[in-house]
């Protein structure tokens, strides 16, 4: 058994991605996470895809119990505070003074519990001339400057999966579980911040510092360019990448295998810095190369040749990878009303080990009334709550 977050009590009043991602890693550590949602429709991305179970929601939601709570109401706002007074940690990811406007300010959330560990998500930060605005993936995209390295900039399209979104649930978990720690120790309880601005940020450190030390202009290719970073068209229209990085071996090696050690001895990719400069080129030479002969073939020789390399695998082509059913990484979960999910597991081992939950994504309010009566409600008393539309 992995959980080793076992008999920590989350609190997430989570939308979207960043908060309900901390969450279900916390959750997948083995914490108990109740998810508060609002009684009309609760998390958005429930209803993504019609209905209020849409795999966006599922995606980012295993491992929870799910409350029903106006928090607008004084009543949903008191069986809130009776939560956060049994738990360990609250996660909400408002836009600032948003939990002011609430009544949860900070001294209302000490008073209930002085050991809470507050993680507080935004995506401009609490203040600044941003603090106010709504932040979604792309947004945190284009501002972190991630965008400019993926965007062409004459056909600028959106592509790919959310990118800010994630590393902020990621980070706000690596700040929740430092405070964890150091409360163990002290006793005593923190407000985590992250915003989606700053993250997005950190996530990509090395453009900035070839900006800052050594003015270089980034643009889609510099990483990819210093890296030797490749996407070759195969003959039988599969798609193949390779990653050299600095290695002489692995040069010479792509070199071998697709016949052109010619290349070693031109002028223009003689030496790493050249290769560089010339990128371009290089990529149009080898393309011309791999396109003669199918995926599989070249597959074979580069691991032959100990080339880095990988197929470009679709989403479907995933799950039926080799390595990937070797590890199991993806495993079954039941719901008991919404059936069986696939899901990737907690990619985390321990000793070996990786802790599977037994909860499936919760539907709206499936746990309202167990996690009322835990908290010392009786029927009365949740029928009084169902009377005041707080739940």
């Amino acid at each position: 058994m992995t959980a080793v977050l076992k008999g920590v009590r989350v609190v997430e009043l989570g939308t979207m991605i960043t908060a309900p991602l901390a969450g279900m890693m916390l959750a997948d550590l083995g914490a108990e996470v109740i998810k508060v949602e609002h009684p009309q429709g609760g998390d958005p991305f429930r209803s993504f895809r019609g209905g209020l179970y849409s795999p966006h929601f599922i995606a980012y939601n295993r491992g929870k119990r799910s409350i029903k709570l106006d928090l607008r109401k004084p009543e949903g706002r008191d069986v809130l505070l009776k939560l956060i007074g049994r738990g360990d940690i609250l996660l909400e990811n408002y836009r600032a003074g948003v939990m002011d406007r609430l009544g949860l300010s900070r001294d209302v959330l000490e008073a209930a519990n002085r050991k809470l560990i507050h993680c507080s998500i935004t995506g401009f930060g609490a203040d600044g001339p941003y603090s106010e605005r709504p932040a979604y993936d792309t947004v945190g995209l284009a501002l972190s400057g991630i965008a400019s390295l993926f965007l062409d900039p004459d056909k600028p399209q959106v592509t790919g999966p959310t990118i800010p979104d994630n590393t902020t649930g990621m980070f706000a978990c690596y700040g929740v579980l430092g405070a964890l720690y150091e409360r163990e120790r002290t006793g005593q309880g923190r407000r985590v911040e992250i915003n989606m601005l700053e993250a997005a940020i950190a996530f990509i450190p090395d453009p900035f510092i070839n900006h800052t030390r050594y003015n270089i202009d980034n643009d889609r290719l510099t990483r990819v360019a210093s890296s030797h970073s490749f996407t070759f068209r195969c003959a039988d229209g599969k798609i193949l990448a390779l990653h050299l990085s600095s290695q002489q071996k692995f040069w010479e090696g792509m070199l071998t295998v697709f016949g052109r050690m010619d290349l070693a001895q031109d002028p223009r990719f003689v030496t790493r810095e050249q290769r560089v400069k010339n990128f371009v080129e290089l990529t149009r030479i080898m393309a011309e190369a791999a396109v003669t002969k199918p995926r599989a073939h070249w597959m074979a020789q580069l691991e032959a040749n100990d080339v880095p390399f990988a197929p470009v695998n679709r989403i479907a082509e995933v799950l039926d990878d080799p390595q990937v059913k070797h590890l199991e990484t993806f495993g079954k979960i039941t719901h008991p009303t919404e059936g069986e999910l696939t899901m990737p597991r907690r990619p985390v081992l321990i000793d070996g080990e990786r802790h599977d939950t037994e909860l499936a994504p919760p539907t709206l309010g499936e746990h309202t009334g167990a996690v009322l009566k835990e908290l010392g409600y009786d029927e009365a008393a949740i029928e009084k709550l169902r009377a005041a539309s707080a739940i």
